[in-house]
């Protein structure tokens, strides 16, 4: 988690929250949000941070969403993909979708609705034509869940 963090702010992202619900704790420079359902699947870890900001960080128009336990990932190629000015951003390796992907505010509302068990935004993301960005170069999809 801390890796994650960190990668975050070293490709510029100035604002990080962590949504947390088996454990509960504090995480060097994150906002902790606790995710009360997060034993009905991931969707609701999302779901909790979308709501969140939705109505307590007007100020934020995008979001980038990761995992972490991303070990593949980069913040090169975080920087990567926040480089595009993209509203609904996924990240592609090789033939391959998956995460950090970029969502902004305007989706939120529709995207929470959709939020259910253990299927994130991927739907959604298909569904509405997101931009794919190729990370290859930069990174990999390798993550502790599924390992290549």
């Amino acid at each position: 988690m801390d890796r994650s963090v960190r990668l975050l702010r070293e490709s510029g992202v100035a604002t990080v929250f962590v949504v947390l619900g088996a454990w509960i704790g504090a995480v060097p420079q994150a906002t902790v949000l606790e995710n009360p359902d997060f034993a009905t699947g991931m969707a609701s870890s999302l779901r909790a941070g979308l709501v969140h900001l939705t109505s307590e960080e007007p100020q934020v128009d995008r979001v980038v969403i990761t995992l972490v336990d991303h070990i593949g990932l980069s913040a090169k190629g975080l920087s990567e993909l926040l480089a595009h000015d993209g509203r609904l951003i996924q990240s592609t390796y090789g033939d391959e979708i998956g995460h950090p992907v970029v969502i902004g505010r305007e989706h939120w509302a529709a995207l929470i609705t959709e939020l259910v068990g253990d299927v994130g935004a991927k739907n959604y993301l298909r569904n509405n034509n997101a931009l794919q960005v190729a990370l290859s170069e930069f990174a990999n999809a390798t993550d502790l869940d599924h390992r290549p």
